[in-house]
Formats: structure tokens, sequence, C-alpha cells
């Protein structure tokens, strides 16, 4: 299990000069994450998810622990910008199809850079064949397949891949094959139902928190078969593949188990978002998350914050609301919730105008796209301003 967040009057004097809001993420609670990521990960590499995290230097920092190496990127141009920045080893997880995006990774290929990009079907694999030989390069690929799964009727999982079945692959990968400019790099399985869905959230009732876990466990046999048929095939065909990646933050200790995958991704769990709290099994320490300022003190127990409306994407609900993590017992209001330019909290205790209120993002990752720096946090001290994305000028989606 992972330690509670530091107590308010460290934060408080933490950021008692800076500008708020800010966001943040403290480097000791991320070194216990690292550590028990490591641990969860067993043997397998761990390839590190940018979506979730989003600032290049986090993203060296962790690289530069033993176990951890490669990336996996949301979009084309984003590999490109890391490739840049010295990133190697670029696992683009989602296809990309635009001519000028596929352009931009073939010219970080053509500089040197290892950028596999995803397929799930012949119009892929043609598209990004056509712009490769145009540019000169031979583009590694990734062949992802679906791994939802369906009971009773039940659709269960992450609407991506429609390659399913060992004869899907293998049609695919034939289209590989044929292709100029391409070749078969590796597999994806990514268990979406076991990885991002806690097994207790704070929109679902008790009720439907027992369906979701029975679903996640009837799921994982289905998973398991699929991948390993998949990845026997390609084998039996000659088809030799770099690596097999599968997982995620939720489901580390089920994905290392699965003798098919050589490698997993893990984002989440660097910064502990709210949403990695309610997981059975395992809970890292809050890493990230940002600051707001009390600005007003319109009635007793009320304090109103400026800005704080940070809300992550996904069917709305209480699991999509940022949290006030500290001072202890506040909490969002239930006719404001946290605003675009105010946030009222309730709190029974004593705050001053200027002081800070810390809230927790319920995702990782999208926080930074509010930010144009993170302030790293270490030893009772900002030690780095670290830029985002955001900061580097960039917004990829």
């Amino acid at each position: 299990m992972g330690a509670e967040m530091r107590e308010y009057d460290y934060y408080r004097q933490v950021f008692s000069d800076r500008e708020l809001p800010l966001a943040f993420v403290d480097r000791d609670a991320l070194d216990g994450n690292i550590e028990q990521v490591r641990s969860r990960a067993e043997s397998l590499p761990v390839r590190i998810a940018s979506k979730s995290l989003r600032c290049r230097s986090v993203m060296e920092y962790v690289l530069g622990h033993d176990g951890f190496r490669g990336v996996m990127c949301y979009h084309g141009a984003e590999a490109a910008h890391l490739a840049a920045h010295g990133f190697d080893d670029l696992l683009v997880a989602y296809p990309v199809y635009q001519p000028s995006e596929l352009r931009t990774v073939c010219g970080a290929v053509d500089s040197g850079s290892t950028i596999t990009l995803m397929v799930d079907s012949a119009a892929h694999v043609e598209r990004a064949g056509e712009i490769a030989a145009e540019v000169g390069v031979e583009v590694p690929l990734c062949l992802d397949v679906d791994m939802s799964s369906e009971h009773l009727g039940v659709f269960f999982g992450t609407r991506r891949s429609d390659v399913r079945t060992p004869a899907d692959a293998l049609a695919v990968a034939d289209a590989i094959e044929r292709t100029d400019g391409v070749r078969l790099d590796g597999v994806m399985g990514y268990e979406g139902q076991i990885a991002g869905l806690p097994d207790r959230s704070p929109a679902n009732n008790a009720a439907v928190d027992a369906v979701v876990r029975l679903l996640k466990e009837r799921s994982k046999r289905a998973i398991a078969d699929r991948r390993g048929a998949v990845v026997d095939a390609l084998a039996d065909h000659g088809h030799d593949l770099r690596f097999v990646n599968g997982g995620g933050t939720g489901s580390l200790a089920f994905t290392t188990d699965d003798p098919a995958v050589t490698e997993v991704t893990v984002g989440s769990g660097f910064y502990a978002p709210t949403l990695f709290d309610h997981y059975d099994g395992f809970q890292h320490t809050p890493a990230a998350g940002y600051a707001i300022e009390v600005t007003r003190r319109p009635t007793g127990g009320v304090y109103t914050c400026r800005g704080g409306g940070y809300v992550a994407s996904g069917p709305a609900g209480p699991d999509k609301t940022p949290t006030v993590a500290r001072p202890r017992d506040a909490q969002l209001t239930d006719t404001e919730g946290a605003g675009e330019v105010q946030t009222p909290i309730e709190y029974d205790g004593s705050l001053a105008l200027g002081d800070p209120v810390v809230c927790r993002h319920a995702k990782a990752g999208e926080l930074c796209r509010n930010f144009a720096s993170l302030a790293v946090v270490a030893d009772g001290a900002v030690v780095e301003t670290a830029p985002t994305y955001r900061g580097d000028g960039k917004c990829f989606m």
C-alpha cells in the first residue's frame, strides 16, 4: 500500500512564495511510486506512458531508473517532439492516418529515431507505407489487438481495434509484409477494462461495483487466451516480434503473469491521481496535484479560491471531478463544484487570504494541459520548475 499525501502545513510552507494556481509533483512521493511500479512489474521492463506524464523532465527522471525503457506516446508529432529532445524507442499507441503527421514521424525516423506506429487495419498499413516510401524510410509498426470482451451480451472494455483473432492479426501482418516502407515490430494488447477501471468507484453503488469486479475477473482468461493465441500465430508464420506490450497501472499483477508479454506500460501510477484510490490490491502515493489560492471568505465555513475547475475526461460524474486533498476535511460545495475562475470550498478550520488549497485531479496527465509548468517539490522546497508540453509550446490534441 502507498503512503498518504503530506500534511497541509508542508505544502503551505513550500508554496508560500509561489504564484497560484500552480501544478506540482512531489518527487519524494514519485520516488516511492517508481519503486512500487518496479516491484509490481517484477522482471519485465516498463515503458512509460507519456499521456499520463506530459512533462519531459519527469519522463527523463523516471527513465533514469533501472528497469524503465521506452515511451508510449499518444500522437505522432509528440513522438517527433520527444525524439528531438533525445528520447528514443517511442511507440505511438493510437493509429496515425493524417499525411502531415506521418511525414513528421518519418522525418524523425529519417534522422535516426526509433518510432513505432500503431495499426489495426490494412488501410493504416497502406497509408503509413505510402508516406514512408515517399520520404525514403522504413517505419516499424505495432499491431493493436483488441482486448475487450463480452459477457451475457454486455460489452466490457475499450473500443479500439477490430483485430480479435489470430486470423485477423495475420491478415494485417500479411498487409505489412507486402507493403514497402514498413515492417512488423511488435504487438500491443491493452486490457483497458482491467488497467483503467477501478474496483470501487465514487460514481457507482455497491451493486454496480460488484458487477464490475465480476466482469474484470471473467475477462482475464479471455484476454490472456487472445493475446497468447495472436502472438503464437504470428510466430508460427515467421513473424519476429521485438516486443509484446500489455498492461497499465491497474493491471500490472495480471499482465506480468502473461508469458506472451515482454514489456508493460505504466503512466498514471507515477502521479497516482484520485482514480487510482479505488483499486483493490494496491495503492500508490499521491504525487501530483495543484494548489489554488484563497481569495475570499464569503461566509463562515466557506473559503473561495481562484481557479480550480480542472475536470477529467470521460462520462461526467463524481469520479471525474477534482477533490480537495489538503487541508483535511475541506471539500467542494455541491452547488458550485470546481469552477472555471473560482472554486468555493467548505472548511471548518482557519485559512488566511493567500493560503493555498491543495487539490488532486481525477486523472494523471490531463492536469498538465492546464499548466505551463510543474513545480517539482523535494525535501520541503521547490527544486525545479519543469515545463509541461504546454510549456514547450505544444498541444498535440
